[in-house]
């Protein structure tokens, strides 16, 4: 695999007021995963690649994330449920269930 895992963070804004991950600080999680990523050296090919994706279609969930290519879906609130997926998910290899979309 070109990478072992793969995120991807909706930040899809709707104009009409409807529920969108981005009126849930998705950008700043995004930001927040792409810098740690980096810091702990995981960042990479063979490793772990983040980026931005449009509509999830999961917007009651928001914000949300998948990894790929386990294809597994978490709901986010804040840094310390990032830090969590990043040191038990990606690390560990453990799904963060408390966290995880069904």
């Amino acid at each position: 695999m070109y990478f072992q895992h793969h995120l991807f963070f909706c930040l899809n804004e709707r104009s009409n007021g409807e529920n969108c991950c981005a009126q849930h600080g998705a950008q700043g999680l995004f930001d927040f995963a792409k810098r740690r990523i980096k810091e702990l050296g995981l960042a990479g090919v063979g490793q772990v690649r983040v980026n931005k994706a449009g509509c999830l279609d999961r917007c009651d969930h928001g914000p949300v994330m998948v990894i790929y290519p386990a294809g597994v879906w978490y709901t986010v609130i804040d840094t310390s449920d990032i830090e969590e997926i990043i040191q038990t998910h990606l690390i560990q290899g453990q799904i963060v269930e408390r966290l995880q979309l069904v």
